[in-house]
């Protein structure tokens, strides 16, 4: 048993033979959202998660990886089981972070289109908190929330939550790591008598002690099944490099992807910020977030990327939460993450709804042995993307110095004389003939850049 002293309740087998949302017992109006958003057939964990929610008084504990319709199997059911008459707060979703918290209270506004008494407030964290103050004194049934802004407002007195119904937790495993202190704040001051709805990517150490400390003794346990769902669609690649190479590796792949939207993760806010100003230099469409950002420009970046305005996004782990965008159809580890738990979540962010993505790691030679351990702890095969060669590279090099020429604006304070004379110059070349003799050019000044005698070295005098 996962759980020791955990009682796990056995669910009957016709819960998992639904394939549509009537058979899972939810509402027509509810039915009809979905039937606007095209969504018709449940996905695995909304079969097994929407009974349970729906029809029984148990806790539930959820395991599904990202991308595997997790907002719907709470959502859904929750919106369903309100009470209008009451005006009270019935329902707490908890999430890690704003985006995450905003692309729920987005779907559950969406779901909710046909049934528009029941109410629904955001309160996260990182834009002004008067308006949320004002908002909650209007009647409210459902708060989508990030568990610092909570607190903040609990203390506060503009927030009665002390008769909640239910209380979920979104990726739970986020939650119970880096914001445990908040958490913990919030479970102690809500009616013990509440149902708890644990939704989690994996069960980690910490998520096995939240449930023992905070959730009833009689749990519903439900797992997607990951064989067809968690990695479905995902390739995972990895890439050994040299260091001196790596760059120059990864701007191979990303020209290869070109046109594509995909996501770079790096461990540390310095790493994204130093990355994403090399894509910069490289003319590539690209956008970086990080938690010392702040939230204005982070929505600003995410709105861009979400809206196609840009094509890259280099980001940290925790500020890529709630990143639901269904056409990324790559992420690239530039760094391996420190936990399994954090490449689960990384990789969910391609293959979303149902379609293919790859992920694919860029290590180096004594990262090689951490690909196996990867590999068990988590149920994957890895394959080993085949590095460009050298030639490839330097070609490569070659049409990113093309591009940035490309795109290099005119210099409009260039007299008009000193113009005419450089297009004296070039009078009688053709364009064929122009282009050839500029590449002659670079690839003759880069190899002098790259093979410089011994000599050329400069000593430091002592």
């Amino acid at each position: 048993m996962l759980f020791p002293s955990t009682v796990y309740l056995p669910l009957p087998k016709l819960l998992f033979m639904s394939k549509r949302f009537p058979e899972l017992g939810i509402i027509e109006p509810l039915q009809k959202a979905l039937a606007d958003l095209q969504i018709s057939v449940p996905t695995d964990i909304q079969e097994k998660a929407i009974p349970v929610v729906l029809n029984q008084k148990e806790d539930l504990v959820a395991v599904a990886k990202t991308g595997t319709g997790k907002t719907a199997a709470f959502g859904l059911p929750l919106l369903q089981l309100i009470d209008v008459e009451n005006n009270n707060i019935q329902a707490l979703i908890l999430a890690p972070t704003r985006e995450l918290g905003q692309q729920i209270h987005a779907n559950l506004v969406e779901y909710s289109k046909y049934n528009t008494d029941v109410s629904i407030a955001s309160i996260c964290g990182g834009i002004p908190i008067k308006p949320q103050i004002e908002r909650l004194k209007t009647t409210t049934h459902i708060v989508v929330a990030t568990p610092g802004r909570l607190v903040d407002l609990v203390k506060r007195g503009a927030i009665d939550i002390k008769s909640l119904c239910y209380l979920v937790l979104d990726e739970a495993d986020e939650m119970v790591t880096a914001l445990k202190e908040d958490l913990d704040t919030i479970i102690k001051g809500i009616p013990k008598t509440r149902r708890t709805l644990l939704f989690t990517a994996t069960l980690s150490g910490a998520i096995k002690q939240l449930v023992q400390n905070y959730m009833s003794k009689h749990v519903v346990h439900v797992e997607a099944d990951m064989a067809t769902t968690g990695h479905q669609g995902i390739d995972h690649q990895y890439v050994v490099v040299e260091p001196i190479e790596k760059l120059e590796v990864l701007l191979h792949f990303l020209n290869s992807k070109a046109g594509e939207r995909g996501i770079i993760f790096c461990k540390t806010k310095a790493a994204v910020n130093k990355l994403a100003k090399k894509l910069a230099i490289n003319k590539f469409s690209s956008g970086a977030i990080h938690g010392s950002l702040t939230q204005g420009i982070r929505d600003r970046i995410m709105g861009q990327f979400r809206e196609g305005y840009i094509d890259i996004l280099v980001a940290t782990d925790l500020a890529a939460r709630g990143i639901d965008v269904k056409d990324v159809s790559y992420v690239v580890n530039y760094h391996l993450p420190d936990t399994y738990d954090a490449y689960v979540h990384r990789s969910g962010r391609t293959a979303r709804a149902g379609a293919k993505g790859l992920s694919l790691s860029v290590i180096q030679q004594e990262e090689v042995k951490e690909i196996p351990e990867f590999e068990e702890e988590l149920g994957l095969v890895f394959t080993e993307f085949k590095k460009a060669d050298a030639q490839s590279i330097e070609e490569n090099n070659g049409l990113l110095w093309a591009k940035k020429i490309f795109k290099t604006k005119p210099n409009r304070t260039v007299s008009e004389d000193f113009k005419s004379q450089i297009k004296t110059i070039f009078h009688h070349l053709t364009k064929e003939e122009l282009v050839d003799k500029i590449l002659a050019n670079y690839l003759a000044q880069n190899m002098t850049d790259k093979v410089k005698p011994e000599g050329s070295k400069k000593v430091k005098k002592k």
